[in-house]
This record gives structure tokens, C-alpha cells and sequence, in this order.
């Protein structure tokens, strides 16, 4: 008889053990992978910024090349893309603040009491977010024109308010519903009025929280182009004052990478240094 060389089939245990010690391994290959996807744009710019035309509009990309800095002291001399970040700033950080103001008292309403029509106004609110800007435009033109908002601060302020205000509603919203109860029913037998029991209580607890939804707002009205660019002249803001880098005849590539590095270096730097209470914000009530 021939003997039987058929090579035994490994226990079911060990295959499930080498499974489960690739698996690390898959995870850390597709998050480097995603995370080369999703820094590929941020290199191409960066290095756009700092390549000659000659370069930058070369048939075949160009990995190596010799960096100049020519684009950023062009771009750091002239006298409009630091108006632009002027503007920018004074409406994204006026925007924030409007949101805040209007949306947290309006998010604490909503998950602490029940009156009629309670569920239909925080759709309505959510539902301002599912509108495309482009079909509020005319409206806003509109009213701009008419009553002397156009092309003024203020004015971009409220279009940019009225994106971000469902945005701030609704996280912090949820941020206030995963808050106990009992802590305000404390501080009621305790004589407090609801006010005191929001800014005292509500309020402190939901700081983090209320620092993920300003640093998301402020990155929404820092970007935003639509408005500024249809209801604003002179005002205009970086997105829009970009613009300015596209000629007729060619495009100043090395200008224009410079200036949206530029443009990203405030954002990167804001989310830097309140990393800790994003992340902290955006998992709040996440572990109980």
C-alpha cells in the first residue's frame, strides 16, 4: 500500500490565530495608505508653491526640483492678499461668534424642553443645511441690494450664519442630551432659575464641546466661497481674492499654491492647538 503524503490540515485554532495576528498589520497598511491619499493634495500644493512656471506647467510632473521662494515674497509684498485675510478673518470670526450666540440657547431649548412643533423647528433648522446655497442666492442678493447690506461686513456675517447655525444647533444639541438631568434638577431644588442652571451648570460642563462646534465653524465660514463671491465687491474674502492669480492669457500657479498655503496655514494652525479639545468635544458623551 502507498502511504498516504497528504500534508494533515492545520487545527482550525491556529488559523484563526495567524488571521487575527494579520490583522493589525491590514489595519495599519489601509490607514497609511488613506492617510497617503489624503496628504497627496497637501504635497502636490507645497510643492507647486515653491516650483518656477516653468515647472509648474511642465508636461510631466516634476518630483525633483530645485525650490525657490520667489512665490511667497511675491505673494507676502502684495498689498490685497493680506486685505483678503483681513477679511477673512473679521467674517469668520464674527460668523463663529453670531452661530454661538444664537445656536447654543437654541440647541439647550430644544433638548431640554418639550413645547408643540418642538421636533418640526429642529428640522426646520436641519433642513437650512440640506438647502443647496446656490438657491438662496437670489433671495439673499435680493434683500442685500435693497437694504444696503451688500458688500458689507455685517453682511457676509448673516449669509454665513445662516449655513453654520444648523450645524452649531445640532451638535450641540446632542452635546446637551447627553447630559444627566439630575445635575440641573440639583441646582433647581437648590433655588437656581433655568438661567442660572444653563450659564452655571450647562454651559461649563459642554465646553469642550462648544470648542469642537466653534473650531468647525469657524473652518466652514473661513472656506466658504459661494456668498462671498456674489455678494461682495470690494470685500472680498481669500477663497474669492485667489481669484486674482487666474489671467486671461495664463495662470501664476506658483503665486496662486503659495497663497492657498498660505491660506491653510491659519486653519492647520487653529486645529494644532485646540486638537485636544476637538477631539475631546467631538467624543463628548461618547463613554459613559
Amino acid at each position: 500500500m502507498k502511504a498516504d503524503r497528504r500534508q494533515p490540515l492545520q487545527p482550525l485554532s491556529t488559523r484563526v490565530r495567524a488571521g487575527r495576528a494579520l490583522m493589525p498589520w491590514i489595519r495599519r497598511a489601509v490607514l497609511w495608505i488613506f492617510a497617503l491619499w489624503c496628504l497627496f493634495p497637501i504635497y502636490w500644493l507645497v510643492t507647486m508653491s515653491l516650483k518656477r512656471q516653468v515647472d509648474a506647467i511642465s508636461r510631466k510632473p516634476k518630483f525633483i526640483f530645485e525650490p525657490i521662494w520667489d512665490n511667497y515674497l511675491s505673494v507676502l509684498a502684495n498689498g490685497e492678499v493680506w486685505q483678503y485675510f483681513q477679511n477673512s478673518a473679521i467674517v469668520a470670526l464674527g460668523a463663529t461668534a453670531l452661530s454661538l450666540i444664537l445656536g447654543i440657547p437654541t440647541a439647550y431649548v430644544l433638548a431640554r424642553y418639550r413645547f408643540t412643533g418642538n421636533a418640526d423647528f429642529g428640522f426646520w433648522i436641519l433642513s437650512t443645511r440640506m438647502t443647496p446655497p446656490v438657491a438662496m442666492l437670489i433671495p439673499f442678493f435680493v434683500v442685500y441690494v435693497q437694504t444696503g447690506l451688500f458688500d458689507t461686513y455685517i453682511g457676509l456675517i448673516l449669509a454665513h450664519v445662516a449655513i453654520i447655525i444648523s450645524i452649531v444647533v445640532w451638535l450641540m444639541k446632542g452635546f446637551f442630551e447627553d447630559l444627566p438631568s439630575e445635575m440641573e434638577e440639583a441646582a433647581f431644588m437648590d433655588g437656581a432659575t433655568h438661567f442660572q442652571a444653563f450659564f452655571h451648570i450647562c454651559l461649563p460642563v459642554t465646553l469642550p464641546g462648544i470648542a469642537a462646534v466653534a473650531i468647525l465653524a469657524f473652518l466652514f465660514s473661513w472656506n466658504e466661497f459661494l456668498f462671498s463671491l456674489v455678494l461682495a465687491d470690494r470685500i472680498q474674502t481669500v477663497p474669492v481674492g485667489l481669484y486674482s492669480f487666474v489671467g486671461y492669457q495664463q495662470i501664476a500657479w506658483g503665486e496662486l499654491s503659495a497663497s492657498a498655503v498660505i491660506m491653510l496655514a491659519p486653519v492647520l494652525a487653529f486645529v494644532f492647538v485646540f486638537q485636544r479639545q476637538l477631539v475631546r468635544g467631538l467624543t463628548l458623551g461618547a463613554i459613559k
